[in-house]
Order: structure tokens, then sequence, then C-alpha cells
């Protein structure tokens, strides 16, 4: 692998116009494709293998446009203080609201509350629903105008008005400032470590170039292969996230072979042979978290983690070929101020921040591991009570009309008014329609009786008099506990119900989807875990030729993806401290939030773990002791790791300023998981480990030895194939403008 790979970097340096064209034609084809492809389909909802996918799909079957896929705004109305909706001024407000947005032409229904009793008891809130004929994204804007002015025209006679739905639905920003600060400290640090713009820069600009190439190619396979808009979401965050970090480390082992004296086109050789490699097997380890997803059974969780596979394979082969090219281009650029005003790079092999920590470690194992465990330990104990849901308007800020809608119909209609389940009853069976009728009574009557109903709305039969459907208002609201077991009560009752009546029936709707998209990410949770560490512990094993780093390594992540989960748990279920991250109301975690962070994380903490490890490994392979390959390590790679790690978390903190809660969970989860794996486990757990195993630490069982195969990661062979140039020889030459001298520069 060394071998190959240092070959490969030393003809990208050579060759490296031919190479940077071959990438900019990639990205010149991709980008064509991309604009002439078909439009992306919508997101797919379908979640095979729940009962309320089962029961939705039937109720498309039998009533055909029931579950049309037009816009909706619900309009909700309350009377000022004192006042009834019902009153004559106030029902001609909401008479005239309704006929102005039924003469839009896009509006398929406009449906009166006075017509439909959609006013609640006490008489002061009442809700218009008004049905478009098309979808959100095709609704014109002069459609859309129309109704917000005959919203206003209601707002200034007086009444409180708000809108939900989709129509008229406020898109969450995704960090706006915030995230372009966390973009600016990224390059800050970025400068701070490498002490140059060049070398800053790159990075960037390579990651930058492979997301564009991985998004260009998701846009262009789009129509091919279903892929809709937000199948690139995982795929964006990831390849900049990798892209960063790989780029960075061969950057900075180019940086270091130059230091030990070796010319540029060298150099470039040797970081990509030993760094390359370490890269090659991150990517790989990230590559199979991410097509772990598959497990999950979510196609849309699937097609996520696939295209977020290729865009870290992309990521790869860019780190591999590209970046040893642009170094061609500038091969003095990347160094520090110093080395380019002096003409010499010094080699600094004594001690730095890395090796100082590194040692105190060494000095104080024991209580430094039993610090990093029960640190995170005790962070990941509100796991134990973790619920996850789908937050819908109620988790949406105070700001946003559908948030004002959401709670006054709350107010007005009771809690669970804004998740009412849909039941779907089967009456095939029954052959007969008077005994059809009759069991769809009764089962009214059941679901009636159960505790925590409050309401049921008539049933209405099909066409075809086989199947009825009808609406049951729970007491408590969409994402209660309590309406989760009364949507699990519902279903343990129904076996004796069925057979009472011969009908069967099975309960659906948005809230019950919710608890069952919950439950099923849930329980694939620990299959998936297991899948994904398994595998990485046998690649693992292949890389570092040992067993107990492997598993030192799965634990590690382990401690600090629950620390993290926790964390999350903490502050948006429970509460503490959500006022400082501007957390209006606290809830149930997004059903696919623990799935999304064990993802992502697992990818970044492989790459901290294989280039850190991966240093320790080749110092020990070249002769270091057990405790001096820990501190080699860190001597040449904590500093890197702690810069990468430090611009994940700017970049993922820019996420906590957004206005939705749903994307300030995710960016506070990801940033609190970097900080805990990298600078807790990685900077702590890890050396802790390595200090009580010694030799032990890099043991492994013949057998096993034979059968795993071998992958020379530490550039052992790179050793008998090169050899260094003095460390006093010049490594940064004077600048010329004579070709053929730049020609020998550059080699």
């Amino acid at each position: 692998m060394a071998t190959f790979l240092y070959r490969l970097g030393r003809l990208t340096f050579r060759r490296r116009w031919l190479v940077t064209f071959l990438w900019v034609a990639v990205l010149g084809a991709v980008g064509f494709g991309a604009a002439v492809a078909p439009e992306a389909p919508d997101d797919s909802n379908a979640m095979p293998g729940i009962e309320s996918q089962k029961a939705f799909d039937l109720m498309e079957q039998r009533f055909p446009g029931a579950a049309a896929d037009g816009a909706n705004a619900r309009i909700v109305f309350v009377a000022p203080d004192g006042q009834k909706i019902t009153a004559a001024d106030n029902r001609a407000v909401i008479d005239q609201l309704v006929d102005e947005a039924a003469d839009d032409t896009q509006v398929a229904t406009a449906v009166n509350p006075f017509q439909v009793n959609a006013v609640s008891k006490d008489a002061t809130t009442a809700y218009a629903t008004v049905t478009y004929k098309v979808g959100a994204d095709d609704l014109t804007d002069a459609g859309k105008k129309s109704l917000e002015d005959a919203i206003n025209q209601a707002r200034d006679a007086g009444l409180t008005v708000e809108v939900g739905g989709n129509a008229l639905e406020t898109q969450p920003s995704a960090g706006g400032s915030a995230e372009a600060i966390g973009i600016a400290i990224a390059a800050l640090v970025l400068i701070t470590t490498f002490g140059s713009l060049a070398a800053a820069g790159l990075p960037l600009l390579t990651a930058i170039l492979g997301v564009g190439v991985s998004m260009a190619s998701i846009t262009a396979l789009a129509g091919t292969l279903g892929l809709s808009a937000t199948t690139g979401t995982l795929a964006t965050m990831l390849g900049l996230a990798c892209g960063i970090d790989y780029a960075l480390f061969i950057v900075s082992r180019y940086r270091e072979e130059r230091a030990k004296g070796h010319p540029p086109q060298e150099a470039a050789a040797l970081a990509t042979g030993t760094a390359g490699s370490a890269v090659v097997f991150a990517g790989l380890t990230v590559v199979i978290a991410l097509a772990g997803l598959s497990v999950v059974g979510i196609p849309m969780l699937t097609k996520m983690g696939l295209a977020a596979a290729g865009a870290v394979i992309v990521c790869v082969l860019i780190a591999l070929t590209l970046v040893p090219a642009v170094l061609g281009f500038w091969p003095n650029a990347v160094l520090s101020r110093k080395a380019r005003k002096t003409g010499y790079v010094k080699e600094t092999v004594d001690t730095n921040g890395g090796t100082r920590w590194a040692r105190f470690v060494l000095r104080r194992p024991v209580p430094v591991l039993l610090a990093s465990i029960a640190g995170l330990g005790t962070l990941a104990l509100p796991v134990t009570d973790l619920q996850l849901g789908m937050p819908g308007a109620e988790a949406k800020p105070t700001s946003t009309t559908e948030r004002r809608a959401y709670d006054a119909l709350a107010d007005g209609f009771g809690p669970g008014f804004n998740g009412p389940l849909t039941i779907v009853v089967d009456t095939r069976a029954t052959h007969d329609p008077k005994a059809a009728k009759a069991a769809v009574k009764t089962i009214e009557n059941k679901i009636g009786a159960t505790d925590g109903v409050v309401s049921l709305s008539p049933a209405r039969f099909n066409q075809a008099g086989d199947t009825a459907i009808f609406s049951a208002v729970p007491a408590t609201a969409p994402t209660s506990e309590h309406t989760k077991t009364l949507v699990k009560s519902i279903r343990a009752d129904r076996p004796a119900t069925e057979a009472a009546t011969g009908a069967e029936f099975e309960v659906t709707g948005t809230t019950a989807m919710n608890i069952d998209v919950a439950q099923k990410t849930q329980d694939a949770l620990i299959p998936y875990l297991i899948v994904v560490v398994g595998l990485a512990v046998l690649l693992l094993m292949v890389v570092f030729r040992s067993v107990l780093v492997p598993i030192k390594a799965a634990v590690g992540f382990l401690l600090s993806v629950l620390a993290a989960l926790g964390s999350v748990i903490a502050v948006f279920q429970w509460g503490w401290g959500a006022a400082l991250l501007g957390v209006e109301t606290t809830g149930p975690i997004m059903s696919m939030m623990p799935i999304f962070l064990v993802g992502i994380v697992f990818g970044l903490a492989m790459d901290y773990e294989v280039f850190l490890v991966a240093r320790m490994r080749e110092a020990h392979v070249h002769g270091d002791s057990p405790h001096q390959a820990v501190v080699t390590g860190f001597r040449y790679s904590a500093r890197v790791v702690a810069a990468a790690a430090l611009i994940m978390m700017a970049v993922f903190s820019g996420f906590i300023g957004a206005g939705e809660s749903m994307i300030k969970m995710i960016g506070f989860g990801l940033a609190i998981a970097v900080l805990f794996d990298a600078f807790v486990v990685r900077m702590a757990f890890v050396p802790a480990v390595l200090a009580l195993l010694g030799k032990t630490a890099w043991w492994m069982p013949r057998r096993l030895d034979k059968i795993l195969p071998t992958v020379d990661v530490e550039g052992e062979a790179l050793t008998h194939q090169t050899t260094a140039v003095p460390s006093q020889q010049p490594s940064v030459p004077p600048v010329v403008e004579d070709k053929s001298t730049l020609t020998s520069t550059s080699g």
C-alpha cells in the first residue's frame, strides 16, 4: 500500500498539469450532467415495514386521491379577549377571507369553519382549511401574496390570525451569520496551525472541489436512481469534513518531510505513501459506517448513506492525487513564513505541546483514564431516558406563524387536536354492507372508549363500501409519551375487536407514522452499531496488526458518541441550558438524530484514530519503545488532529445559530461529539490505555496475523527505497524564473 501510494504521489506531482486538468474535466462533465438532468424527485416518506405505512398504502388504494400532494394552509382565527369568534362582525371577516382565498385559480377547496363546525367549544377559536391543486413549491408568488393580503386584512379587523400548513411555511435558516463565523474560525485555525495562507487554503480548496464533484454527480443521477434533493445533505457535510481532514493530513506530512530535508517531489511522494495510507483506511472505515445505514431499513437513509459514501471516496481520491499535484505547482507556498524567508527548514524533533501532553499522560495513565471514563460515562447517563420522535410545528420558534397557529389550536381544541390518529378499517372479510357498517361502528365505540381518546370523527366509507376511515383525537400532544402509549394500547386491544367484528383495522396518520419511525430507528440502532463497529474493528486489525488497539478505538468511539447523545438529550429533551442555545421548546429527540450522530462522528473519530495511532505504529515498527512511540505519535500528529477537530467544531457550531430547533440539535450534537472524541478520547483515553498496555497493545495471535492480509501502512518499505537528504541542505530553493531551474526543482 505505502509503496503504491508513494509512486502515485510521485507521479501526480510530476504530472500535475494532467492531474489538475483531469479533475477539472471531471467537475465540468458532472456539472454539465447535473445541468441537463431532469428535476430531482420529491422526498419519499415511505417507510416500509411499519404498520402506519401499510395503513397509508391501503388508504391510498381504497380512497384514490385522498392523500393528495397539494399544498395546504390551515388558517386559525382567535377572537379578541371577551369576544366570541361566532359574533357577526368576526364571522363576516372570516367569510370574506375564505371567499377571497377560494377565488385563487390554484386553490382546490377553501372550507369555511362555520360550515363544518370547526369552532372550539368556547367559541373563541376557529380554523379554515385551504387546499391547493399544486404542491407548495409550485405555488405562484401572486397566489401566496393574495392569501397573505387576505390574512392581513383579517388581522387589521381585530382578529388574531395565524397560518399552519406548508403553503406559507417559513423556510428555516441553516445558520446565517453564525455559520459564516464558523467557517472563518476554521480558516483562522488552519492559518494558525500552518503559519501559511496557502497551507490553510489548500485543504479548503480541495474539499470544496470534492463536494462540488459529489453534489453534481448526485444531481446528475437523481432522476435515474431516484435521489431526492435532500439525499446530498449528509454527503455535503461529510464531504466537507473528510475533505478538509484528509488534505490536512497529507499537507502536514509533506511539511514534515520537507523539514527532514527531502526535496519537494520526494516529500510529496513520502507524504502520499505514509499519510495517504492512513487516509485510505480512514476513508474505508467511514464508507463502512455510511453503507451500514442500509441496516436501518429506511430507503431515504440508505440513499443518503450510499451518496455520502461516494462523496467520501471522492475525498480520498482527491487527497491522493490532486493535493500532491497542487503541491507541485507551489512546493514552497505551504511552508511556514520563516522557512520561505530563510530558505531552510529546520526539523523540530524535541518537544512541543503534543509531546509534553503525551509525557504527562504516560506518567499518570490511571487517573487520566479514570477521569475520562467517569466524565464521559456521566454525560452518557441521560441516554437511558432517550425519547425519539419527529418534532413538528411545536418545535418551531414562537416568532413563526406556524408555531403560533399550533399553540392556538392546542389552546382552543386541546393538545391532541394537532395530531389526530387515522383509523383505516378493512371490511372486505365481512362480505355484507350491513355487517361492514356494524363492524365499523363496533370499532368506533371500542376506540372511543379507550382511555386517552377525547373525540372521534364520523366514519367515512369508500365508493366500494369495503373500507372506512375515521379520526381519533388524543387527549395529549402528538409528541407526548402518553400519546405513544395510547397508540400501543389501541393496537394491543385490536385482536379481540377484530375477532368479534370480522373486520381488520390499522392505525396511521402523521402522529402514528412518527411513532412507528421512531421505534424502527431505535430498534435498528444497536444492530447498526454492531455491524459498523465490528467491521471497523476488523479493518483496524489489518491496519495496526493488533487486537487490543482496534477494540480500544471502538470503546472510545462508543464513549464519545454516547456522551454526545446524552448531552443532546439533557439540552433538547430535558431543557438543561436550552435557553443559552435559544431553544424555546423541549421535546423528543429527532428520530434520525442518533443514526446521523453515529454515522458522521464515527467517520471523524476514525480519521483522528487512524492518523494519530498510525504514527505511533509507524514509530514502533521503526524501533521506538511502546511509550516512546506514543510520544512520537503525539509529537507529529496531535497538533494536526486538534486543528482538524477545531475546524469541524467551528463548522458544526455554526448550525447552532439556526432558527430551527432540529438544525440546532444537529449542530450542537456534532460539535460536542467532535469535542469529546478528539480531545477526551483520542488525546486522553487513547494514550492512557496504550500506556497501561505497553507492548501488549501491539500483540496479535500468530494464526490471526497469518490470516489477515498484510498492508504496509507505516511505510516500512519506503525506508529501504529512499535515502534521506541531510537536514542542513537547503530545503527551500530560491525563487527563480528560469524554466529549466523550476523543472529541476520540482523533479
